[in-house]
């Protein structure tokens, strides 16, 4: 059996987490491996419509996304997750439980996910609907750990997607394209 890790990608809201994280499926997917995306939207709407987004909710979702990941990182799949993770106490607790993990941090300005705004989610923060919304009057740490870092206001998705291979390369959790495991 192949051996999973977690590849988790932090940044605000609109900042292209799940893009990035379902061209990072297909890539991996047909590379051979076994991939799970864990979308931290999709996550809440489904296992925890009951938590909001204070900072002891957000950490009850993320240690339970972890939970998740690690049990499908023991069986060797490779979990991406697409999650906001705004704090950096968070982001270390994660690591420890999950153990191999790679983050991967979108830095995105919030004024280029402000004009992005795809579910209207800015708007309704800025209008006082959301409350403890990440950039708006909640903070998003900046990571210090992050073994990727990308900015995708800058760069293509597909160019993202090349970035976060050769460093996943780079950091030999993947073999270079074309590369195959020789068996005896």
């Amino acid at each position: 059996m192949r051996k999973g890790f977690c590849i988790w990608l932090t940044g605000l809201s609109a900042s292209g987490k799940t893009t990035l994280a379902r061209l990072l499926e297909s890539a991996l997917v047909s590379r051979g491996l076994m991939v799970q995306v864990l979308d931290g939207d999709e996550i809440r709407a489904n296992l925890n419509q009951e938590l909001g987004f204070s900072k002891a909710d957000r950490e009850i979702n993320l240690n339970r996304i972890a939970y998740i990941t690690k049990l499908l990182v023991r069986h060797g799949v490779v979990v991406i997750v697409a999650a906001i993770t705004p704090y950096e106490s968070i982001r270390q607790q994660v690591r420890a439980r999950v153990g191999d993990y790679v983050e991967v941090f979108l830095n995105c300005p919030l004024e280029v996910c402000l004009s992005r705004d795809p579910k209207g989610l800015y708007r309704k923060a800025l209008a006082g609907e959301i409350k403890n919304f990440t950039g708006i009057d909640d903070p998003f740490e900046i990571p210090r750990s992050a073994e990727i870092e990308i900015r995708p206001y800058c760069d293509s998705p597909d160019k993202c997607l090349e970035d976060i291979l050769h460093s996943l390369e780079r950091l030999q959790r993947i073999l270079p394209l074309g590369m195959k495991i020789l068996s005896n």
